[in-house]
């Protein structure tokens, strides 16, 4: 449970200190008043990442070289620091992160303090791109397992190099099969570490009992070896980037009846559409606590407002999580029996 937070220099807070005293933390502010800098800094010390950014230093303030995040734990003191990369003319780590005053790598910062996010972007998980049903397996899996999170590092790596490779044999028309050879090898390896725990982790929300709404996961996994490397040879050649490998993994969600099973993106209604992704963060939720053995911080950014009075009780009904800190414009979102259990922090403009 995260008991304290002190953020300095981190996007809108110059200097800011709060403190989490119950289980349930409402945040109420207007827009711009800074709740979701609030949720992605607590997401920063969950995950070592942004969830909104992948340049480090845009979550800096503005004319500042140098940004600190502070959390504490029941039993860990977690510090972020972020730079522009130079400080008074020294070259410095954009990033550095530590635990009880130790200092970690990324690798080995995630999961001191297990979260899961739901933000509005969310919303548009069934109906979205793939790539937001990608960052829907790799939210939990980075967390839940160190394997994975070392094999997703490596692949990324490996597909930006090889990408490189492609992008440069395209303007030339030359391969250098050296090279392409390493980064193969190194794409094959971990892709396949991806594929198998993403695949284990879909028969888990598939065998799982589901309150919500029942449904059944299909994954459309995209199987990177040396064999499928060579039937898309001329295709990568031409596109100048990888065609295949668990980058373009998707996965699709059936509902299903008595009869038959429907694909919800095409022929759920936006109702059933959110059900569902309200089951996936619920299923989420009991993976991480049955995995790590403790109960996970619920992170709601500013959702309510997107969401009928039904899924908002829905969502404010769950239990299975260690604490939880919600954002919102407005405390009417929230029923008096919700209320009334609730710490509520009011930020300003």
């Amino acid at each position: 449970m995260l008991k304290s937070l002190s953020l300095q220099s981190f996007r809108s807070y110059k200097k800011s200190d709060f403190d989490f005293d119950g289980k349930t933390t409402l945040i109420v502010g207007v827009n711009t008043s800074g709740k979701t800098n609030l949720i992605e800094a607590i997401f920063l010390l969950s995950r070592g990442k942004s969830f909104r950014t992948d340049k480090d230093p845009q979550m800096i303030q503005y004319e500042k070289d140098l940004a600190r995040l502070r959390g504490k734990t029941d039993e860990e003191s977690l510090e972020v620091v972020l730079t522009t990369g130079d400080i008074q003319g020294k070259r410095t780590p954009f990033k550095k992160f530590m635990v009880n005053g130790v200092s970690k790598r990324r690798l080995d910062f995630t999961g001191f303090l297990p979260t899961v996010l739901f933000s509005p972007e969310d919303l548009e998980l069934i109906i979205g791109s793939p790539s937001l049903r990608r960052r829907f397996l790799n939210d939990v899996l980075e967390q839940s397992d160190r394997d994975y999170r070392l094999a997703l590092i490596s692949f990324e790596k490996g597909i930006r190099q090889r990408n490189a490779l492609l992008d440069r044999a395209k303007d030339t028309g030359r391969r250098n099969e050296e090279q392409f050879e390493y980064w193969d090898r190194i794409v094959i390896d971990n892709g396949a570490v991806l594929t198998q725990k993403r695949q284990e982790y879909i028969e888990y929300l598939n065998k799982e009992p589901k309150e919500i709404l029942d449904f059944e996961i299909e994954y459309d996994k995209s199987v990177i070896s040396e064999e499928r490397l060579y039937q898309y040879r001329d295709a990568e050649l031409g596109a100048g980037v990888t065609l295949v490998g668990p980058h373009r993994d998707d996965f699709i969600v059936y509902l299903k009846n008595s009869k038959d099973r429907h694909d919800i993106k095409h022929f759920g209604s936006r109702g059933q559409q959110r059900l569902a992704i309200l089951q996936l963060k619920l299923l989420e939720l009991l993976y991480l606590e049955k995995v790590l053995d403790r109960k996970p911080t619920l992170l709601l950014d500013d959702v309510f407002s997107e969401l009928d009075t039904g899924h908002i009780d829905l969502i404010l009904g769950i239990k299975n999580f260690d604490q939880a800190i919600i954002t919102t414009t407005h405390e009417e979102f929230v029923g008096k029996k919700f209320l009334k259990d609730m710490s509520v922090i009011k930020l300003g403009k």
